[in-house]
């Protein structure tokens, strides 16, 4: 058993049995955690990678709508 790093809550998984790296959720809160250690156990929300992932995905978004608007302009400058 170990502790959920966000809501404290149990978390019944076999502890010799996680890897570094891994991810499990919580039952619990329903939170994504990382295994950031083994010895000691330690886990830490993953929350942060998804943030910067959805940061990186807005700004792919942002970036597209100035490149359709380019062409557009681009293509009424070609009309006149």
């Amino acid at each position: 058993m170990i502790k959920c790093p966000v809501c404290d809550a149990d978390i019944d998984v076999e502890e010799d049995e996680l890897d570094e790296g891994e991810t499990i959720s919580c039952d619990e809160c329903g939170a994504v955690l990382n295994v950031s250690s083994v010895d000691p156990l330690e886990l830490k929300p993953a929350e942060a990678d998804d943030e910067e992932e959805e940061e990186d995905d807005e700004d792919l978004d942002f970036d597209e709508e100035e490149d359709e608007e380019e062409e557009e302009d681009e293509e009424e400058e070609e009309w006149h």
